[in-house]
């Protein structure tokens, strides 16, 4: 990996071949400031150390983010937001969406970005307009955000290994896009290149797929408490496993069940026994197996008689 001006590994020089002198003094590091000490500023300031950066101040206000610095930043200060941003070669801004804007206002109204600087926040549903007055201030914008659930405890150092992060910066700035591929390659991660203008569906694909997962999860949970089942988690994590493993890799030839084969009669049931049992879950049903019918039939797992009968049922259970 060869090191940019902004003193981050990019691809380069093979790193076995001979080299100068020069080549192997030690490459100058980043200086780090975290905002927040929320679950993942905590975690990626904790990967940017173990990649050799400096993090040279965060901020954190609540316990939590406190015990979260002592655990994964113990040599990193606390201090203010525009403290920790005045400090910093790299600004790490790791702050729920909608404050995400505010925060970069406040941060140039108080001077405390500057010319040279790099403004990265992780934000999944932004792209770098919001960082436009970073911009004003000389600021190199990226965002970068890393595709995987955050703990805010250290295992999740070694999830980031399996992770992607999207990389956007503006277009045809490649030197954002090369700095932020470089920073997630150091963070242990894949980069993927996600442009501007396809920020917002990027996340809601992430947001459909992980967010409403675990909700249809709890739910299936649930239902089987509700049947006299003990142990929800041993009976769900064998089945669920196999359905995601086999829909990442077959797509919707992976579909089963009783819409793709058909089964009327067995959905109708199904409806019966959620209205009496568990009407809360019952419309996400409804739902979600007609939305698993028109697949099913665009895929040629159900031939398109078979799911009229499906969907006259479904249609009454709405």
């Amino acid at each position: 990996m060869s090191t940019d001006r902004h003193g981050v590994r990019g691809p380069g020089a093979d790193p076995d071949s001979p080299r100068s002198a020069a080549e192997t003094r030690p490459r100058p590091r980043l200086r780090v400031g975290v905002i927040s000490a929320g679950r993942v500023g905590s975690v990626l300031g904790a990967a940017l150390h173990r990649a050799g950066h400096e993090v040279g101040a965060v901020a954190a206000v609540s316990d939590a983010a406190l015990n979260r610095v002592s655990s994964l930043l113990p040599e990193a200060p606390v201090r203010p937001p525009d403290e920790v941003a005045r400090q910093a070669d790299l600004v790490l801004l790791a702050v729920p969406d909608d404050a995400l804007g505010g925060l970069v206002r406040g941060l140039v109204r108080a001077e405390a970005l500057r010319s040279g600087q790099i403004v990265v926040h992780t934000s999944g549903a932004h792209g770098v307009a919001v960082l436009e007055p970073a911009v004003s201030a000389g600021a190199l914008p990226v965002a970068l955000h890393p595709a995987m659930t955050f703990t805010g405890r250290p295992e999740d150092l070694e999830r980031l290994a399996a992770a992607t992060v999207a990389v956007t910066a503006r277009q045809d700035d490649a030197a954002g896009f090369s700095v932020g591929a470089a920073l997630a390659v150091e963070l242990g991660a894949e980069p993927v290149r996600i442009a501007e203008e396809s920020r917002k569906l990027y996340h809601a694909a992430l947001t459909h797929g992980s967010n409403h997962l675990i909700t249809l999860v709890n739910e299936s949970a649930q239902l089987l408490r509700a049947s006299g089942v003990e142990s929800p988690d041993r009976v769900l994590a064998p089945i669920l496993s196999a359905a995601l493993d086999n829909s990442l890799r077959y797509g919707d030839r992976a579909i089963t069940g009783p819409v793709s084969r058909g089964d009327a009669g067995t959905v109708r049931d199904h409806l019966d026994v959620l209205g009496e049992s568990a009407p809360d879950v019952l419309s996400g049903y409804v739902q979600l197996a007609k939305r698993t019918a028109e697949r099913a039939v665009s895929s040629g797992m159900l031939r398109a008689d078979d799911a009229v009968g499906v969907n006259e049922v479904l249609d009454g259970g709405r």
